[in-house]
């Protein structure tokens, strides 16, 4: 068993199950304690209902219902066209956090329910949230705690997500496939790729898609289940790893995997592909954070059975919804509508390598969302304003 020295606190971290601080419960058979009645403290309602403003705002922006707190009426008036991607991303990162607690609770550790981290907005991040985390303030006893608090949050958010793209797939709209106005190419996965597939009826490859709000809101739950399963540190996926493989192991693949953050936006830059710069944020944040995991009371005794079995299946979900390059940028093309070198004929469509989706053309005629997600308008040949969409390629 490793030196108790190990739940030291040993930086402060905002992940889903952070390091915890305070002494080891004493060996021996104890009774459970009894839990104690959960009261909302202050703090995490304000951050809750402060985040849910910001989602708002932001899901008003791609909806083409911009926002402005220099034009407080304005902004009120056009908020609910925000709900149907902020109501969905909420649930799906509660989903997450709740798994977390509950499972703690389960398990007799003592954790706090979920803060809520609102995005400045507006800002570069355009979602208008960094995620939620909850503290855990008491050791776990076993590897087998771990896991199951661990991989509770990636599961319980996975299926609320799941939940929320089918629904909005079947709500979005398949056009022909047209690239030409460019805007934000959001990464495939396995899993995303098969569910549009089955869902839509149509190879997705071939196709743009007026995505509806909804099923971003469910893409980007499981961005967020992909990057706290990756295998370092104390992400959920650390968590899996240690508990899978102990603590020897752990330290081997999360030094690994921290190393391949890095290499995952600087290799395809050197070769002159497509890269997301949020690998590096990755590499740099995990570092801060530490790459190592604090021993569990208990850290010989194995996963076994159907606990073994769902840890390699919460590795096999790390695997179906990772997107190796999230999100990136598609200019127009040189001929598109509102490029000072348009011409008369329009581009001629070409077969995509993923799913071309587009925000819905917003209701006010004129205005459009750009690449960014930012509202404008366009011109058509006669000089008149006329609609378009931002393509956003999954």
């Amino acid at each position: 068993m490793e030196d108790s020295s190990a739940y030291k606190e040993v930086s402060p971290i905002l992940t889903d199950i952070p390091r915890f601080a305070g002494p080891a419960p004493a060996a021996g058979g104890h009774r459970r304690p009894a839990a104690a009645p959960v009261e909302i403290p202050r703090l995490n309602l304000i951050l809750f209902l402060v985040t849910l403003l910001t989602t708002t705002m932001a899901g008003a922006d791609l909806a083409g219902a911009p926002v402005n707190l220099l034009d407080p009426l304005s902004t009120l008036m056009n908020l609910s066209a925000g709900l149907s991607f902020s109501l969905p991303l909420m649930a799906i990162l509660f989903a997450h956090e709740m798994g977390h607690y509950l499972m703690s609770r389960r398990h007799g550790v003592d954790a706090t329910l979920p803060y809520f981290i609102p995005a400045p907005y507006p800002s570069f991040f355009f979602v208008g949230t960094f995620g939620a985390f909850i503290r855990m303030k008491s050791p776990v006893r076993t590897r087998r705690a771990m896991f199951d608090i661990g991989a509770a949050g990636p599961w319980a958010g996975f299926i609320v997500a799941l939940i929320t793209i089918v629904f909005g797939l079947m709500r979005s709209t398949v056009t022909p496939l047209d690239q030409s106005g460019g805007g934000l190419e959001l990464g495939n996965s396995i899993l995303f790729w098969t569910v549009s597939r089955v869902v839509l009826g149509v190879n997705p490859n071939n196709v743009n898609v007026e995505l509806n709000p909804i099923a971003f809101a469910g893409w980007i739950g499981l961005l967020v289940t992909t990057i706290n399963l990756l295998p370092v540190g104390q992400l959920d996926g650390g968590h899996t790893v240690y508990a899978l493989f102990g603590a020897r192991w752990h330290r081997y693949i999360s030094r690994t995997a921290w190393v391949g953050c890095a290499l995952m936006a600087l290799v395809p830059y050197l070769l002159g592909y497509s890269f997301w710069l949020g690998w590096l944020l990755w590499f740099g944040l995990v570092f801060v954070l530490g790459l190592g995991h604090p021993s569990t009371v208990d850290a010989d005794s194995a996963l076994t059975g159907a606990r073994r079995w769902m840890a390699w299946a919460t590795v096999a979900l790390f695997i179906l919804t990772f997107p190796p390059v999230p999100v990136a940028f598609v200019p127009p093309a040189p001929n598109a509508p509102g490029n000072q070198q348009q011409q008369q004929q329009p581009a001629e469509p070409s077969e995509g390598n993923g799913i071309s989706v587009m925000f819905p053309a917003p209701a006010h005629p004129g205005a459009y969302l750009d690449g960014r997600g930012h509202a404008g308008t366009l011109r058509d040949g006669a000089g008149g304003a006329r609609p378009s969409r931002g393509i956003v390629k999954a």
